[in-house]
């Protein structure tokens, strides 16, 4: 049987008989998973069950607990996660190219597929294809739910699709599926029961060459003084507007090679889903933009078009010079805030903010701010404490807007608004210079060590500036500042007492004698730490980059992560903090509290 597929729609439909979905960007598969085999089937019936063996393995590890549903039949996406959100692409694409089985496996421990489930198609081996939609999923949630959430993940289900669609705009997903809830499962597209709405980047271009042979435009921008090719496009135009610009290529441009050529004049809107390897992924034309110049047609602005900047927050001033040794714009800083917001957000909930602010650049005047000013829009969150308002970033507007208004650092404290207990534990790793970052790398892994022996989970970053910064995630009201505090001093003199040469608790800086500071103290009750991934104050728009712990070691150098590259990093290697949040669920504290009773 053909899988079942959503069928393109401009709109979709808000009522009870409907539920909504993420829709992923991967490979469509179907998991066949009996007591002897799993196998992986694409919707064009090809096996690719070879190619992901890390599914495989899930699904053996997981053998016992699911016997009971076996034989089972799963349709969902094939895919490589970036977040909960968004799935990646262009890894999923590697993937599905690779043969080799050393390349293969390479490849899924750089980043693991998972399969995306989102209908139940057998169970116990009952065909349940003349089921009700709901049905099925209710049963598979109760699948899912006997099993972590690993290499098989749910497809969760909303009622309120405009809540969903905010999401994932705000987390760039690929899009949503409405599907009724009494619908059967029937093949391929004869139907109306699943509809689909892509979450569409619009870019601005001008057509600079149009192919008789196929139909299709050559869609361009410009960079700098030359003209960059950007794709092609042919689908989207009404019949008039089409016809009537292929006339004017035919009549009015210069034939090379078999195409028609115009200098820049014809401007259009174009609906895509990204530019994967410099070109569009499935475009198509919205409309003619015959009030623009083609001069507004840039490489910098296709590059905030496609950051897809939120619309009520009105950016301005993006070709100022924010970090003039780089040549780094405040554009630039918030196509990096939008780009990395779904990994910065999670950090920003919900606490209160500090920022620095260099409304002219971080060579110019700048200053913290952690009240919310009175300019500030509504939708922007505050919390009254005492005379004042202090800031919350809980979405991606809030992010933006002060990303707009020249924020380009930003502090939590350790705990939310409301709460007088950590949601974490942190050491703040301060070298004496750049030069000694080699102590920050010896002293993280001392720190991991302890931290291993104690069963806890733990994450390092670079600091953004000279240092690491180690954090240990922990269930929310688990321990006190009282109790954390015990710890981090216990932790920090256990290592200075063991290397006196190298490392030292000595605040005053004069004393420290170019010895690296374990700053445990900057663990308390409203004290801030820079958020993960957000920019510093530094002539190279270094990032307070997370790393994977193997990544701590002779070479690193904080100066390697920067605006300018983080977001390709993420896309390439995943984020370290990924499983933050499951670490700060899981978080086994009994060593730590017998620690702090002996």
């Amino acid at each position: 049987m053909d899988v079942m597929k959503p069928v393109s729609s401009a709109a979709i439909p808000a009522s009870d008989e409907w539920l909504y979905e993420v829709k992923y960007d991967g490979f469509r598969c179907v998991l066949y998973w009996d007591k002897h085999d799993v196998r992986l089937v694409s919707k064009n019936k090809k096996d690719l069950t070879a190619r992901f063996p890390e599914i495989v393995a899930y699904c053996q590890s997981q053998q016992k607990l699911m016997e009971p549903f076996l034989p089972l039949t799963l349709d969902g996406e094939l895919v490589v996660l970036n977040h909960p959100y968004q799935a990646n692409f262009s890894w999923i694409q590697k993937r599905s190219r690779l043969k080799n089985e050393k390349s293969i496996q390479k490849a899924k421990d750089v980043r693991p597929a998972c399969l995306m489930v989102f209908d139940l198609l057998r169970e116990n081996g009952e065909n349940l294809v003349r089921k009700p939609f709901y049905v099925r999923k209710q049963r598979l949630a109760n699948i899912c739910q006997k099993i972590p959430n690993k290499r098989i993940r749910f497809v969760k289900v909303y009622e309120n699709p405009d809540a969903l669609w905010k999401m994932l705009f705000d987390y760039k997903g690929e899009g949503i599926v409405a599907k009724q809830k009494n619908s059967v499962y029937q093949p391929a597209k004869k139907h109306r029961d699943w509809l689909k709405r892509k979450n569409w980047r619009t870019i601005t271009g001008f057509l600079t060459r149009y192919n008789p042979q196929n139909d299709f435009f050559t869609v361009s921008v410009y960079d700098g003084e030359s003209i960059q090719d950007i794709g092609q496009c042919k689908h989207g135009l009404d019949a008039v507007s089409f016809a009537a610009v292929k006339q004017l290529f035919m009549t009015k441009g210069t034939k090379r090679n078999g195409l028609l050529t115009l200098p820049p004049a014809i401007c259009a809107l174009v609906h895509t889903l990204d530019l994967y390897k410099g070109t569009f992924r499935e475009p198509k034309f919205a409309r003619l933009a015959l009030d623009t110049s083609p001069s507004t047609c840039t490489i910098e602005q296709l590059r905030l078009d496609m950051a897809m900047i939120p619309e009520r927050v009105n950016v301005s001033n993006t070709e100022k010079l924010f970090w003039p040794q780089t040549e780094l714009t405040k554009g630039d800083l918030l196509i990096y805030i939008r780009e990395m917001a779904p990994y910065m957000l999670p950090f920003l909930k919900e606490r209160a903010l500090t920022l620095i602010r260099c409304p002219d650049g971080v060579e110019a005047e700048s200053f913290f701010q952690k009240h919310l000013p009175d300019y500030a829009p509504n939708f922007i969150e505050g919390i009254k404490q005492g005379d004042n308002r202090s800031m919350i970033c809980n979405d991606l507007d809030s992010l933006i807007w002060f990303a707009n208004h020249g924020a380009v650092e930003y502090h939590v404290p350790f705990q939310k608004v409301d709460s007088n207990k950590p949601m974490e534990i942190a050491f703040d790793l301060d070298p004496p210079n750049r030069e000694r970052f080699d102590l920050a790398i010896q002293a993280s892994l001392l720190i991991k060590q302890m931290l291993d022996e104690l069963d806890l989970v733990s994450f390092v970053k670079t600091s953004g500036n000279k240092g690491l910064q180690v954090h240990i995630p922990i269930p929310e009201h688990s321990m006190t500042y009282g109790e954390t505090g015990i710890f981090t001093a216990s932790v920090a003199r256990t290592i200075e007492a063991a290397y006196p040469d190298l490392f030292t608790t000595e605040r005053l800086k004069k004393k420290r004698g170019g010895r690296l500071y374990i700053d445990y103290v900057q663990h308390g009750m409203n004290k801030t730490l820079v958020a993960p991934y957000s920019p510093r104050k530094t002539d190279e728009a270094t990032v307070a980059t997370p790393l994977f712990w193997n990544e701590v070691s002779e070479g690193l150098d904080p100066r390697l992560f920067t605006i300018e590259n983080v977001i390709e990093r993420v896309q390439d290697v995943g984020c370290p903090f990924a499983a933050y949040v499951e670490a700060k669920q899981e978080q086994r504290l009994a060593k730590l509290f017998d620690l702090l009773d002996s």
